[in-house]
């Protein structure tokens, strides 16, 4: 069970927060088998979402056996482990080469897609890979 209290909405804001929440979760399904989508980012949303929404949907999702282990990792710790590093800057670091090298994409949009990843990669590199010792 999560320890963070839940800040629930009441009414129409509930209803909205509990949508977004499924449409993160659907978002981060789809990005496990594309490589240019992320999981986590998007999961992470889902649980912020059903944080304000839905008890049994956070509970859930935070229990997951597949995508609980590293959403409590980044809640308790920020912790990005070292595989899910790689991934993602591997796929970043491919995804910008294809724009570049293989559209024909415009140098603004290539520069601004570089600028967005430089900050995305930044993020990854400053967390640490693992929980800390005590």
């Amino acid at each position: 069970m999560d320890a963070t209290p839940t800040l629930r909405k009441p009414g129409r804001a509930r209803w909205i927060y509990f949508t977004l929440g499924w449409l993160f979760v659907a978002l981060g399904l789809v990005g496990i088998p594309l490589p240019v989508l992320p999981t986590t980012p998007f999961l992470l949303l889902a649980l912020w979402c059903f944080a304000r929404s839905s008890q049994r949907f956070h509970d859930w999702l935070y229990n997951h056996r597949l995508f609980g282990p590293p959403l409590r990792e980044w809640q308790a710790y920020r912790v990005i482990p070292l595989r899910a590093k790689i991934i993602a800057l591997g796929a970043m670091t491919a995804s910008a080469l294809y724009v570049a090298l293989g559209t024909s994409a415009p140098w603004y949009g290539i520069a601004a897609m570089v600028a967005v990843m430089a900050v995305g990669a930044g993020v990854i590199l400053r967390s640490p890979s693992r929980r800390p010792t005590v």
